[in-house]
């Protein structure tokens, strides 16, 4: 599959199911809350390699920590906010550089 002139790596769920012991309604579920992107190549649903790092913290959050979906999409919301905020910080904390620089 193309996309920006590169190729993108994928990775079908029926194998990380096979690798993380999960059901792939848990992906399904993933995706609904807009936690992951599936890609369905050949009808087959995949995920970006790329994501494997943010699915590998669903599966720990979800299966290890036994919190439910409406937890993991609180934890994200928390998370993109909590990014937010610093990108800000970084921002101000320039600005007063620059400021005090005069």
């Amino acid at each position: 599959m193309e996309a920006n002139n590169h190729t993108m790596e994928t990775i079908s769920v029926s194998h990380l199911c096979a690798h993380y012991k999960t059901e792939s309604q848990f992906f399904e579920r993933l995706e609904a809350f807009g936690l992951i992107h599936l890609i369905h190549e050949k009808e087959t649903p995949a995920i970006e390699v790329e994501s494997i790092k943010e699915v590998e913290r669903w599966i720990h959050l979800h299966y290890d920590l036994n919190i439910n979906m409406e937890g993991l999409d609180a934890i994200s919301h928390l998370l993109q906010r909590m990014k937010q905020l610093q990108s800000e910080l970084v921002q101000v904390k320039s600005q007063l550089r620059s400021r005090d620089s005069w």
